[in-house]
């Protein structure tokens, strides 16, 4: 009885090392195992690195409640909340509402619209770091472009516009959304050629043209769009660190950071880097409710044209 109740688990044992072969393999059979392996390996390898790791490690670096204490009791941090929340408010919002508008005045038909519409994309195009540095110097109070050009127009004293909190964070929003507004209109601009010609030439002639047209149809049919493309800039535009390090490099004393150069600051330039981690990760309870919101409305959205 033993023995045939040893066997019998054995044969369980071996079935079940046997179907888990089977499924880690699926359906492939020989060199075609071989070759899968071969390409699989370095990906995996890749993403331990570069993804998994980083976010572990970094999980683990602010994971101290002290961290968060000492951060939140600092009043550069509550001052960098605040400027997050506006950047945000007004960056995202402005840039996809311009986005939106401009998608429908480059619908219009002719060459010039087309060059019209590939010098309007050129700021995006142009690398970042050498944009805002050429912003950063053209702001400059005593020998920056714009304050030679009011003075030389209207005899007027330019303002020291990066010595000040609230122009030198409007001057950031204002270059940020300079800088990628052509980006998110040539998303929108696809998403309305991607409207059948049909649904516009039956608004027209049921007299759906202009604001109505655009309200009735050329609106809800973009709206998921819209939507998605501003989750998206949200979760992009909070861990934007080139727009204010290289416009107004987080002052005057420290008064326009933004969470990601907040951290670098205090990773690198107090040698702090787990208060440097945890400035970063306070941005989690925003991003982790925006991925999800994301990843549900790419799920569950179905093609509406």
């Amino acid at each position: 009885m033993m023995d045939t109740a040893s066997v019998v688990e054995i044969g369980r044992t071996e079935r079940g090392r046997a179907t888990l072969w089977r499924f880690l393999r699926g359906n492939l059979k020989g060199t075609e195992y071989t070759w899968a392996l071969a390409f699989v390996i370095p990906y995996v390898a890749v993403f331990v690195t570069f993804v998994a790791y980083p976010v572990v490690y970094g999980l683990w670096m602010g994971s101290e409640p002290s961290l968060y204490r000492e951060l939140f009791a600092d009043p550069i941090y509550q001052q960098t909340v605040v400027n997050t929340v506006l950047y945000l408010a007004l960056g995202v919002n402005v840039k996809m509402f311009l986005a939106l508008l401009l998608s429908g005045f480059f619908m219009r038909p002719g060459w010039w619209m087309k060059t019209l519409l590939l010098i309007f994309v050129l700021p995006w195009a142009v690398p970042q770091v050498s944009t805002f540095i050429s912003i950063h110097w053209m702001l400059n109070g005593e020998w920056g472009f714009l304050n030679n050009v009011l003075y030389t127009l209207f005899h007027i004293e330019g303002a020291h516009w990066l010595n000040d909190r609230w122009t030198a964070l409007g001057a950031v929003i204002v270059s940020h959304i300079w800088k990628w507004t052509p980006f998110w209109t040539l998303i929108l601009l696809a998403g309305r050629m991607a409207i059948p010609l049909e649904i516009r030439d039956t608004a027209r002639v049921d007299g759906a043209t202009g604001v109505r047209g655009f309200v009735h149809i050329t609106f809800p049919l973009l709206a998921n769009l819209y939507l998605i493309c501003t989750l998206l800039s949200t979760i992009f535009l909070l861990g934007d660190f080139n727009t204010v390090y290289f416009v107004s490099g987080g002052g005057p004393a420290n008064s326009t950071h933004v969470l990601g150069t907040l951290g670098i600051r205090n990773a690198f330039d107090i040698a702090q880097p787990r208060l440097g981690v945890a400035a970063v990760m306070s941005a989690l309870p925003m991003v982790i409710p925006l991925v999800i919101v994301l990843m549900r409305k790419l799920r569950t959205t179905e093609v509406q044209l």
